[in-house]
């Protein structure tokens, strides 16, 4: 059995408020009878809370406080004695992360935007949608360009190889539109 959480509070040298504010949020765990392991707490507590929310008195103490009153002192015997000396692994009660990786990819991500930011004041950053766009127009333009060819160009050829240019224009125009065909059915991937 392990310390009441107004006991550990004591401990802890913080209000009994702040000791289940850290178990509601999943700072720290509670035994399956309720109370609290002051070993198992302590190190969860150093591990998930931050530097700069931690007070002077909430650091994990060298010599620990003995508890008040005689219902509160743990029983030696009804707790088997540690295996392992590495500290419990700090999570949340749901099973997720801790709050200092929680704090680290945050800070992470807001470093990252930062950087996106910067770039695109700078300059070096372009729209998606917009050079999509551009580059769209651009692609019409070259196509058109090419259906357009054949109509300009087959009656010159056509005086310069002495053939019909109805049939070079007709040929030419297949021949362009199979190839722009061709080069339609490839797939740009933007991402």
């Amino acid at each position: 059995m392990g310390l009441s959480i107004r006991a550990y509070a004591r401990h802890r040298g913080v209000s009994h408020v702040a000791v289940k504010k850290a178990i509601d949020t999943g700072r720290i765990s509670q035994l399956p009878d309720g109370t609290i392991d002051p070993v198992v707490a302590d190190a969860q507590w150093a591990a998930n809370t931050t530097p700069t929310r931690r007070s002077a008195t909430a650091e994990v103490r060298e010599t620990p406080q003995v508890p008040v009153s005689a219902r509160e002192i743990p029983q030696a015997s009804a707790r088997p004695p540690r295996e392992t000396t590495e500290p419990p692994t700090p999570a949340l009660s749901s099973g997720g992360t801790s709050l200092l990786q929680a704090r680290t990819v945050n800070e992470v991500v807001k470093a990252q935007t930062n950087k996106v930011r910067l770039a695109r004041l700078k300059g070096e950053l372009v729209d998606r949608s917009q050079a999509v766009a551009h580059v769209f127009k651009l692609a019409r333009a070259e196509r058109d360009a090419w259906l357009n060819w054949p109509a300009r160009i087959s009656s010159q050829m056509a005086a310069g190889l002495g053939v019909d240019p109805h049939v070079l224009h007709v040929t030419l125009d297949a021949a362009v539109r199979q190839q722009l065909q061709d080069l339609g059915d490839l797939q740009a991937k933007v991402d």
